[in-house]
């Protein structure tokens, strides 16, 4: 299956042709090159792949950050040329204001891209969001009185907040523990359940990518990555994580695409010639105490 495996007619989101470099002209390399995508209106996807693959580039891409070198990216029709609101970004990192409260956060994300909103109407708006994420209790702490898990709470609460038709993840719950990444996961779940956006989910956890996707679309490696073909997911809604793991389709899908990364890996060492970084030789430092080394009892002086 193709990563254009959908008619032109129902694509929401394209990449097409898409190649991005950085650097002067002559001397310019590709980190993404040939790259194709098309996402179905409310259709969830993730894009899995290797730490500087260019998966977070793709993210720009899509969000009109960057602009590609070649091709072009398009959502509804037309071509997307800067960031706006129609598309949400959820980064790695909060990006919190430190000086603004949770409630403070939200509100000047809404204030931005509904000027014409009234005051009664922006509180009733950011409260609506704030309750979504479950931290009501929390709406008047600062950043810093949060947890890592709280804070990506308010960075969800706040994209969700501007009612994007886009939802791009850029690996939001990569720096959060196995619980906290877990309970997340299920809550995005279900407002993406409610809300029916279009999600397109960066991640390098396979587990994750099955238990939330429709399709699972690898990266292959960097310079000049390109998105190679789909593993379509399709496993019943909603996935029982606590069950998941018995399926035989679960387990037979991930072997699939845990054996396609690992054969990347190896693909990518063989094209470097296999070379293996000699490490300089050097002794560690002899920390035994001054008295051992002399023979002498050691004295406690404290």
């Amino acid at each position: 299956m193709s990563t254009l495996d959908f008619p032109p007619r129902m694509s929401f989101l394209t990449l097409e042709n898409v190649a991005i470099g950085f650097g002067p002209e002559n001397q310019r390399v590709n980190v993404l090159e040939d790259v194709n995508l098309s996402v179905r209106e409310n259709e969830f996807v993730a894009v899995i792949g290797f730490s500087g693959a260019g998966k977070s580039t793709l993210v720009s891409l899509l969000a009109g950050l960057e602009r590609p070198t070649a091709g072009k990216v398009t959502m509804a029709g037309e071509e997307v040329v800067r960031p706006g609101p129609r598309r949400g970004v959820m980064f790695q990192s909060y990006s919190l204001l430190p000086w603004l409260s949770v409630a403070g956060n939200i509100e000047l994300a809404v204030k931005q891209v509904f000027p014409g909103k009234s005051k009664a109407e922006v509180k009733e708006h950011v409260e609506r969001y704030i309750e979504m994420v479950h931290l009501t209790p929390a709406k008047d702490k600062k950043p810093h009185e949060l947890s890592g898990g709280m804070r990506q709470r308010v960075s969800l609460a706040r994209t969700l907040s501007m009612q994007p038709e886009v939802l791009l993840l850029d690996e939001p719950l990569s720096a959060l523990d196995a619980l906290t990444r877990a309970v997340l996961q299920d809550e995005i779940l279900q407002i993406w359940e409610q809300e029916k956006k279009t999600v397109v989910l960066i991640t390098n956890d396979v587990d994750e990518a099955i238990l939330m996707a429709d399709r699972i679309i690898p990266l292959t490696m960097g310079p000049r990555a390109t998105l190679a073909e789909a593993f379509p997911v399709t496993l019943e809604r909603p996935r029982d994580r606590r069950t998941l793991t018995d399926n035989p389709d679960y387990q037979h899908l991930k072997t699939e695409i845990t054996s396609y990364l690992v054969r990347l890996n190896r693909e990518a060492r063989a094209a470097r010639g296999g070379s293996i970084i000699q490490m300089p030789d050097v002794a560690p430092r002899d920390f035994t105490p001054p008295s051992k080394i002399r023979g002498l009892k050691w004295k406690n002086t404290a």
